[in-house]
């Protein structure tokens, strides 16, 4: 293994954890999920199914990314951002992920702590 998971996260199989990525205490990794290389995950970091995220990424504590969101290298998500990939969610009607809106957060961005990504966009590359 080249890579470190804190004992206290939960890796599901199968994912894609590239070299010198450190995924930090209670994180959850879910199946499908791809991370590149050198990345960071603080603490809570919660990647759902089939999530992918690009090398030299920071994702900082309490951060939640669902389903449909690609995150192209070099990204910073602030701590307790959130994605969404369901405009309309309900319990009782669930779509599926087959009809999630797709996210894409290009090269260099930067998303700052609190924020509420709405699913369906793409953040530009550098972007601030």
């Amino acid at each position: 293994m080249d890579y470190f998971v804190h004992e206290s996260s939960y890796i599901d199989e199968p994912v894609t954890i590239g070299t010198g990525t450190k995924i930090w205490h209670f994180c959850h990794i879910q199946k499908g999920a791809i991370i590149g290389k050198i990345c960071s995950l603080g603490q809570n970091v919660n990647v759902s199914n089939n999530v992918v995220i690009g090398d030299y990424c920071k994702i900082q504590n309490n951060v939640s990314i669902y389903e449909g969101v690609t995150l192209e290298d070099y990204v910073f998500c602030g701590p307790s951002c959130v994605f969404t990939n369901d405009l309309t969610p309900r319990a009782k009607y669930p779509k599926g992920s087959e009809n999630f809106l797709k996210t894409l957060v290009k090269e260099g961005a930067s998303i700052g702590g609190n924020a509420t990504i709405v699913c369906g966009v793409t953040i530009g590359s550098w972007a601030l």
